[in-house]
């Protein structure tokens, strides 16, 4: 699924909102630890949970998911009861006892992650059932989603819930909106730039529809990686191809013609293609950047975004580029660059790191040196077990030692058998890493 939020995260939302910047598959720095009562025995990570914890929950689930770890009973528990009476997810829970908030309390996000980590694990299909509900019936009039129920639909929050359905065998194409019948693609083809757009963003996408009329909308790199996963049609973990797979990503064709320079011109001609030239913008700047992303967050200095890098290497091997996506992985796993030191302690990012790796087949447990699966192990309750081969079939049981079929989930079943991501944000991303803080 940042992947890639502090106190002040509502002004930073509409900072976002206004300035075009992701949301879903972002990270950032890890949380401070907590003031108030101990956290559940069953919560991954120990700083505070208040605006990352179903998030960082989904991303440590899936991970271990991914490489053969069952996960603890207590901590599949612990994320199952976060669900809120409706079906959707908030960003943490303290009392589950307590009503959630339908408008402002639930999250597109953090739904969807908890979605699909659920389905990956097993044995929850009616918490997963419910939480596919809701994103159905919070789908907006345009056939994407907002961080909120009835939000402006953002590229972010449209991924992941695309993410969830994939993962519970839902086809997003099919998933259209009551009123217009709209899908999560038309509002996500929408906010990808064309030809009239500056040379460097072609492909790219904007965060969400822009005010000031066509051809004017941002060009966001978090957004861009979003969309280029949901494109594919997958979420945060599917088979990878290898790390020899694929060809490079082609560009979107802007030949004579195609740029009238008034916003519209040149546009892909459906999913496939735009999913290739998000692919396009990514893989160029990540490479103009030295093999990485920066921050596109409001006010950010230039300095690299690790969560979204892993993003992008997630959304490049979905699009069976993983080749392209070499460079950038190798990258991470330098220490000097400091990654590793950014995950450190925090199942969120290095979630997001081991499905990264996983997704470009590299090995988790040999990530610079660094068994990153051991270091997201500690950050929660002891797994029930760990696939001596490291993959995600060899476990072949659910959290309650029941034996996977393709009907747990509840909605279609499970149709990846080995995984590997934000999403993020966090994200589309499931994104972003995630929404954390913004998810207040």
């Amino acid at each position: 699924m940042n992947v890639r939020r502090s106190a002040t995260a509502l002004a930073a939302l509409a900072a976002l909102c206004t300035a075009a910047a992701p949301a879903a598959f972002a990270d950032a720095s890890p949380s401070p630890k907590p003031s108030g009562p101990a956290l559940p025995k069953g919560l991954y990570g120990s700083k505070d949970p208040r605006f990352d914890g179903v998030w960082r929950q989904s991303l440590a689930l899936l991970a271990q998911d991914a490489v053969g770890v069952t996960p603890a009973k207590s901590a599949i528990d612990w994320l199952a009861g976060q669900q809120c009476e409706d079906g959707g997810f908030a960003g943490y829970r303290a009392d589950p006892a307590k009503a959630c908030d339908p408008k402002k309390g639930e999250f597109t996000d953090a739904t969807a992650a908890a979605v699909q980590a659920l389905a990956a694990v097993g044995g929850r299909g009616s918490t997963v059932e419910k939480g596919v509900a809701w994103l159905k019936k919070h789908q907006n009039d345009d056939g994407g989603w907002g961080m909120n129920p009835g939000g402006p639909s953002d590229a972010n929050s449209t991924s992941a819930a695309v993410g969830a359905f994939a993962a519970t065998g839902t086809d997003p194409k099919g998933v259209k909106s009551a009123k217009g019948g709209k899908t999560p693609y038309d509002l996500l083809l929408g906010l990808q730039l064309g030809c009239d757009a500056k040379k460097g963003e072609r492909g790219a996408f904007a965060y969400t529809a822009d005010k000031g009329g066509a051809g004017t909308a941002a060009a966001n790199d978090l957004a861009t990686a979003a969309a280029a996963l949901a494109t594919q049609g997958k979420g945060f973990v599917f088979e990878p191809a290898g790390k020899d797979g694929g060809k490079a990503p082609e560009p979107l064709d802007c030949g004579a013609g195609k740029g009238d320079g008034k916003g519209g011109g040149g546009r892909p001609a459906g999913v496939e293609e735009a999913g290739r030239a998000a692919a396009a913008y990514l893989a160029d700047t990540m490479a103009g950047h030295g093999s990485h992303l920066l921050s596109s967050m409001p006010g950010a200095k230039d300095q690299p975004d690790f969560g979204g890098t892993a993003d992008a290497i997630i959304a490049l091997a979905a699009g069976e580029h993983s080749a392209t996506a070499a460079k950038p992985l190798q990258w991470l796993q330098s220490e000097k660059n400091g990654a590793l030191a950014w995950a450190k302690g925090d199942p969120g990012a290095l979630g997001k790191l081991v499905l990264a790796a996983h997704a470009a087949g590299a090995d988790p447990r040999s990530f610079g040196g660094v068994d990153l699966v051991q270091r997201l192990n500690a950050t929660g309750p002891k797994p029930e077990s760990v696939s001596a081969s490291g993959s995600r079939a060899d476990s072949g049981k659910d959290a309650d030692g029941e034996k996977k079929d393709d009907d747990k989930g509840g909605v279609g079943g499970v149709w990846w058998t080995v995984g590997v991501f934000m999403v993020a944000g966090i994200g589309i991303g499931f994104l972003l890493s995630g929404r954390k803080k913004q998810q207040l």
